[in-house]
């Protein structure tokens, strides 16, 4: 089958073509006819660092985690899924999982589902590990009717669905954004921009809440973010991020009895923990997706398989809006 695959990380690294041997079926596994894959932030963290991250494959890597595609073979005990089967799943890529950069892909049948049927297979690849991680995110904060939540980014990748979740769960929601491009975006989801270099966290908590806070603020900035994300939340309030690998003086987030949710999806296909509650997810996804509560952010270039390397470098530069897909 024909594979991307990268001989060296870092800087010198880049995606060349090869021929490998297509995956055999094995039991509770399935192999996927992969027809798109998307490009998540920490797939280029992997290429980036390479050796020194404990989720990057060994060389020669064959990276890829996000995918839609087409079941051709099934594996003893698998009987959620059938030869035919459009489904669509996070679920390689990393540590010793084989990616999706491949015209085939192995596959535990626990984190994948059927794909939505409304969307297409470039849209339905866009959608795995972002909508798991807003999904996860929302659901551990206990998001509810009625409530007023803040997404940061609203969209970016887990943002942009993030905002349209929590708008299904019934919240009021809001997203700070940092240009009019965005805030168009963001308005189209149903939600309220914030543009955060114009107004001080103050400033737009007294605009949109009275004074009362945010009863949650989903934080997929984080980082440094996660300060003005304590000032913003009501006392007693929910935070949920997604980068929170530093050292940061928590005594706002004390003073308010905040709780803080840190999501990491990548925990059930590095550990093999809980690999099931990925597939239920995105069942619900499909769902909700089925049920018009979803709008694609797709970035405008098309890539293919032999210009992954391009794909990867659009996404590094700050540039895409939405997420960046690659088509097998």
């Amino acid at each position: 089958m024909k594979a991307m695959i990268l001989n060296t990380y870092g800087e010198a690294s880049k995606f060349e073509a090869t021929d490998l041997a297509a995956p055999t079926v094995v039991a509770g596994q399935v192999v996927v006819r992969i027809a798109s894959t998307s490009v998540n932030t920490v797939d280029t963290k992997i290429c980036a660092a390479g050796n020194d991250s404990p989720l990057s494959p060994q060389l020669p890597a064959l990276l890829g985690m996000d995918f839609a595609g087409t079941v051709t073979e099934v594996g003893e005990g698998v009987t959620d899924f059938a030869v035919g089967d459009e489904v669509y799943g996070c679920a390689g890529g990393l540590a010793d999982l084989p990616g999706a950069l491949a015209e085939f892909m192995l596959v535990d049948a626990r984190l994948i589902a059927q794909k939505p049927t409304t969307i297409s297979m470039r849209e339905a690849a866009a959608l795995p590990l972002v909508a798991i991680t807003a999904y996860e995110g929302l659901i551990r904060a206990e998001v509810s009717t009625g409530q007023k939540v803040l997404v940061h980014g609203g969209t970016g990748g887990v943002g942009h669905v993030a905002v349209q979740l929590a708008k299904h769960f019934g919240a009021e929601v809001y997203s700070t954004v940092s240009n009019d491009k965005a805030a168009a975006i963001v308005t189209s989801f149903g939600a309220v921009p914030v543009k955060y270099k114009n107004e001080t966290v103050a400033d737009y908590v007294r605009a949109h809440t009275g004074g009362a806070d945010f009863d949650v603020v989903y934080d997929t900035v984080g980082g440094e973010n996660m300060i003005p994300s304590f000032e913003a939340a009501a006392l007693n309030g929910q935070i949920a991020t997604t980068v929170s690998m530093l050292e940061l003086d928590l005594s706002i987030a004390h003073m308010k009895g905040l709780s803080i949710h840190v999501v990491f999806m990548l925990i059930p296909m590095l550990h093999d923990f809980m690999r099931q509650a990925h597939g239920d997810i995105l069942r619900e996804i499909a769902t909700i997706v089925d049920a018009g509560a979803w709008k694609p952010l797709l970035d405008e270039p098309v890539f293919g398989l032999e210009q992954v390397g391009e794909a990867y470098a659009r996404l590094s530069s700050g540039q895409a809006v939405g997420k960046v897909v690659v088509d097998v």
